[in-house]
């Protein structure tokens, strides 16, 4: 499994190539006789500074929200899974769709004038496209949920918010932010060592929770090792890890509000499955075993 991560993460980190052109042009404009350069683009850039701000700022509002909503109702997929949401996907191609902004949208957003031209960008994007081609491409291949369904409003929902997060990290990494030599630097380093630590976690995880099922099983066990020894949801810890590690390697607000979405999103998730453990299997389940971050909650 750890051969395969490294695996990923190599090829990614060797093949991404994504150098834009200047695409502004220059135009003269006659004042009181004198000729003044001015860019095409600077009023542009203007209106998509405060476009962008607009929404990063919802992508915080996005992340309380979020919270608030799944501390009273269980998000209707995987074992919570409801009719009663409207349409419905397989789970394979709602997982595809969900998660492939995150690939397509945020190399889209590499295109820049300043592209990847240091080695912190491309390292920072080598680490971003690891864990969503896993995640799009790999996962839900691997999952066991042959006649689960997931509502269409959900994988949408999915959708929507993994476009607007990739645009706002894919634009600060390959314009906004300052990364020369970046990757020198004790916060790049820290952060990227909790990424893939998370990343490894997260990984290993899924396949024990995977593993757990012969082909034909669609019921639930109770899964043993690894983080599981400690919380009943490290997959999901490992990913609050992860995106915590990037908001420290990239040092961003875009990146610190994906970090505060994943907790949001995954905290009290991971509470109803340690909630739903607990009373499906009763006394056998660990009493020592927490829901989500060890010895704590």
């Amino acid at each position: 499994m750890i051969k395969n991560t490294c695996l990923i993460f190599l090829i990614l980190s060797t093949s991404i190539n994504l150098y834009g052109s200047d695409s502004s042009t220059i135009v003269d404009r006659h004042s009181d006789n004198e000729t003044v350069n001015v860019s095409s683009v600077d009023l542009n850039e203007t209106l998509d500074q405060s476009t962008y701000h607009i929404m990063l700022k919802g992508s915080f509002v996005a992340g309380l929200g979020t919270f608030m909503s799944l501390m009273l109702v269980k998000a209707p997929y995987g074992r919570y899974s409801s009719q009663d949401w409207g349409p419905t996907l397989p789970n394979k191609v709602a997982w595809i769709l969900m998660e492939l902004p995150s690939v397509v949208f945020f190399s889209y957003c590499l295109k820049s004038p300043k592209g990847l031209e240091s080695t912190a960008r491309k390292l920072l994007a080598s680490l971003w496209l690891s864990h969503y081609s896993y995640r799009t491409f790999i996962f839900p291949n691997l999952i066991r949920s042959k006649n689960k369904r997931m509502p269409m409003m959900i994988a949408l929902s999915g959708f929507a918010y993994n476009t607007l997060n990739s645009y706002l990290n894919g634009t600060w990494i390959a314009e906004h932010g300052d990364y020369d030599h970046w990757e020198k630097d004790p916060r790049f380093l820290l952060g990227a060592s909790l990424f893939l630590a998370g990343f490894i976690l997260n990984i290993h995880s899924d396949l024990t929770l995977i593993k757990l099922r012969s082909i034909h099983e669609t019921g639930y066990s109770i899964p043993y090792g690894g983080g599981y020894k400690f919380v009943s949801a490290p997959n999901y810890l490992g990913e609050i890890i992860e995106w915590t590690g990037w908001s420290i390697a990239s040092w961003s607000l875009p990146a610190l509000s994906f970090a505060l979405y994943t907790s949001a999103n995954l905290v009290p998730r991971a509470l109803a499955h340690h909630q739903w453990y607990k009373e499906t299997f009763k006394e056998t389940y660990p009493e020592d075993r927490k829901a989500i971050f060890p010895g704590i909650l």
